[in-house]
């Protein structure tokens, strides 16, 4: 891979903005609904086991079709066409949870929901290719931070809404900014240009790659923790300690404000000084130490505090997750890497919400909490030794 950046494409400024435009709506249509649908599917007497798999269902389809996602968009040299799709399939999701609104509503439209986010890989190989190797954490980190902007735009606005146009109203906003993120797709320039196709067999050469997986499986536990608790369990305990429909979204816009702030930090030389060695063990304990408080928290403020924390899990560690996965990987099989990155991590979306939800029925939700705790400092301990025994990663250039 020679040159300044991964392919042989440059955004001009409009195009960038359009695109970072789209991922914003992408993602408000993906998660304006998640601060209450928690509290929603509770209020129907749905049971904390359903919710769960209701939860976790948003990751079975992003499990099963990350990585042949991924493979083909190696294969065909094409990221458009799952972005299309995608910014389609985020906006349609929400049909099934306006027009049935029930607990198997949103259980069906959760794996649609999941298939939009299976095309995340076209997005984030589409965009971190017209960067230089050097400015990959960098482009990383920006697109993520468009990713959280648009979940906190959707978290400002469902807390506004909420209480004044209900659960199916703010399902219809979802569908608009879909719709809109669609036809914002259609404008993305690709080359034109017939690349040469790769052999599958040297492709899923990447599956070879330990440090893919090691960065994978750290991923599923910040991915896992982070739907389960910042934005699911954690607004059901608010809720349970009296705490009003405004304050839940208020707790969920913290943390996506918390996200947003640490996203731009991570890009940021400041941040790139200390390095991955330094702040994925490091928020992998935080998170632990959140986990740990939040159960035992008796105050509604307290909470609210402690939403930052989970802040820095979305906005640092999953950043950092991201880039040293793919960090060394060929131009060529970084959809196939990206996907297989992606689907691993879908394994604790999908489990994570599942093993919570069984516990907090069987047992308590600060008994889940606490084994939630637990899995982080196995994240902190194996990601210490990791650092400790390597030097480091040298870049595909």
């Amino acid at each position: 891979m020679k040159g300044q950046t991964l392919n042989k494409q440059t955004f001009t400024r409009k195009q960038e903005i359009n695109f970072l435009a789209m991922v914003s709506l992408f993602w408000f249509a993906q998660y304006i609904y998640i601060p209450y649908q928690t509290t929603y599917l509770t209020f129907l007497g749905v049971s904390s086991a359903f919710i769960g798999m209701v939860l976790g269902a948003y990751g079975i389809t992003q499990l099963v079709f990350r990585f042949p996602i991924g493979l083909c968009a190696d294969s065909i040299g094409r990221h458009k066409c799952f972005i299309v799709a995608g910014t389609l399939f985020s906006g349609l999701a929400s049909l099934f949870r306006i027009f049935l609104g029930d607990a198997m509503g949103f259980l069906v439209a959760n794996l649609f929901s999941g298939l939009a986010s299976a095309m995340w890989i076209s997005f984030m190989v589409f965009y971190t290719n017209h960067f230089s190797t050097k400015n990959q954490q960098t482009a990383t980190s920006k697109i993520v931070m468009f990713n959280n902007f648009g979940m906190l735009i959707g978290f400002l606005l469902s807390t506004i809404g909420y209480s004044r146009i209900g659960m199916k109203g703010i399902c219809i906003l979802s569908l608009c900014a879909g719709l809109l993120a669609f036809f914002l797709s259609l404008q993305i320039k690709e080359s034109c240009k017939k690349t040469e196709a790769t052999d599958t067999k040297d492709l899923l050469s990447v599956c070879k790659i330990k440090r893919l997986w090691l960065f994978a499986i750290l991923a599923l536990i910040q991915q896992g923790i982070q739907l389960t608790t910042a934005m699911s369990f954690t607004n059901q305990i608010l809720k349970d300690l009296g705490a009003s429909n405004g304050l839940v979204g208020v707790s969920s816009i913290i943390y996506m404000v918390s996200a947003v702030f640490f996203s731009a930090i991570g890009s940021t030389f400041l941040c790139c000084k200390k390095g991955p060695k330094f702040w994925i063990p490091t928020v992998f304990a935080i998170v632990a130490a959140y986990c740990m408080l939040i159960p035992s928290t008796q105050n509604a403020a307290e909470i609210l505090f402690l939403q930052t924390l989970p802040g820095m899990s979305t906005g640092i560690l999953f950043s950092y997750l991201t880039s040293e996965a793919m960090c060394g990987i060929e131009a060529e099989k970084r959809s196939t890497a990206m996907g297989l990155f992606q689907a691993v991590y879908a394994l604790g979306m999908t489990t994570f919400p599942i093993l919570t939800g069984t516990i907090a029925s069987a047992i308590s939700i600060q008994c889940s909490y606490l084994v939630l705790a637990g899995i982080s400092l196995l994240g902190t301990a194996a990601s210490s030794v990791y650092y400790i025994n390597k030097t480091g990663c040298k870049r595909s250039k």
